[in-house]
């Protein structure tokens, strides 16, 4: 594999430039899901270098294939002189932190708040220690865009001691997306970014809006878990809470955890967890499916341009769903008159890109 890796590298490169690839110090990010595990090599200049994806088909085996991916890693001898860990719920830490095991406590204790991400982020992190020793460890948290949120947005109305207690507001997810997004919108629509007015949408398998005045967020659809807000292809989105409690007395807490995230949402309506599926599907629930998706995002587009008071520089779509599937875009704008003279973009999200430039501005290298 090292001299397969070496061989290409040779042929497409320079040869001064094959040489100092080798020698050179590197960023590498790891993005550890429910799912898969993806990883991108990044210069110190943010050109990558390589990428890769493996995805987990068992999941008591996640470990083992998580070693194996790192260590082919290592075997490609390059210099990593940074790990950065994309963790969705930092609890109390928001910008990116060399990891301890202070650190990994606090991801630990808000894993129970974020079950299909914080676990899996954990045991990346603890493979990646012992694989890559000299190396620095940092997390770099999805919730860091949405520190500074206004008070009207992030505060929820609960009694102020248990919010100070378990530390309860509104954190925002998909943060390094919409950051991308909206520092690239900024450059595409060629207007500074202190002063550029957007709504992003994320829509993958997780769905999430923001809304993006002068450059900063001031409302989001996510809120204290990643399960607030739209549904999405298992979780449910924005339900009741009375209904959680009903369920809570009848089935109990891990049944309701479980239905919350794993087979609600899109899931649940149509039968399938793939939108594609949803999307070209004739029966009636998987039209309803789909419907209802539109439905709830046209809700958030028509609040989110009346808090920006109608001053919206641009729509920005992104995920498989949102940048990927044109028919889904034409389906939530249409009849949505007051966007007439908005910009409508999609854009392709990069976040291992901006978690990689969040290693850049923030430590020395």
């Amino acid at each position: 594999m090292r001299f397969e890796l070496y061989a290409f590298l040779l042929y497409y490169l320079p040869k001064e430039n094959f040489l100092s690839i080798i020698k050179l110090k590197m960023i590498l990010v790891l993005n550890c899901g429910s799912q898969s595990v993806k990883w991108k090599i990044f210069k110190r200049n943010l050109e990558p270098v390589l990428s890769g994806k493996r995805e987990y088909f068992k999941k008591e085996k996640v470990k083992k294939i998580l070693e194996e991916e790192l260590k082919k890693i290592k075997n490609y001898h390059f210099e990593i002189n940074f790990v950065a860990h994309r963790v969705v719920h930092g609890g109390k830490y928001f910008q990116p932190t060399i990891i301890n095991s202070q650190v990994i406590r606090e991801i630990e204790k808000f894993s129970e708040v974020a079950p299909l991400h914080n676990p899996f982020e954990i045991l990346g992190i603890k493979v990646s220690q012992k694989i890559f020793q000299k190396a620095k460890q940092i997390a770099v948290f999805d919730t860091e865009f949405f520190k500074n949120l206004p008070e009207v947005s992030k505060i929820y109305p609960l009694p102020k001691k248990i919010k100070e207690k378990y530390l309860l507001r509104r954190f925002g997810f998909h943060g390094l997306s919409h950051k991308y997004l909206t520092y690239k919108a900024s450059e595409i629509l060629k207007k500074p970014l202190k002063k550029i007015n957007l709504i992003t949408l994320h829509l993958g398998g997780g769905a999430s809006i923001t809304a993006i005045k002068n450059g900063q967020p001031i409302e989001t659809s996510m809120g204290f878990t990643p399960l607030a807000g739209l549904l999405m292809t298992t979780r449910s989105g924005d339900i009741d809470p009375g209904l959680v409690l009903f369920l809570v007395k009848k089935i109990g807490l891990e049944k309701t955890e479980k239905i919350l995230n794993f087979e609600s949402g899109l899931k649940a309506i149509s039968g399938y967890a793939d939108f594609r599926k949803i999307l070209v599907g004739q029966e009636e629930k998987s039209k309803l499916a789909l419907e209802i998706f539109v439905w709830q995002i046209k809700k958030y587009l028509g609040a989110y341009y009346e808090i920006l008071n109608g001053k919206v520089d641009g729509i920005v779509f992104s995920g498989a769903i949102g940048a990927g599937l044109p028919k889904t875009r034409k389906l939530i704008l249409k009849n949505l008159t007051f966007l007439k003279k908005t910009k409508i973009l999609a854009i392709k999200t990069n976040e291992a890109y901006q978690i990689a430039k969040e290693i850049k501005e923030n430590f020395d290298i």
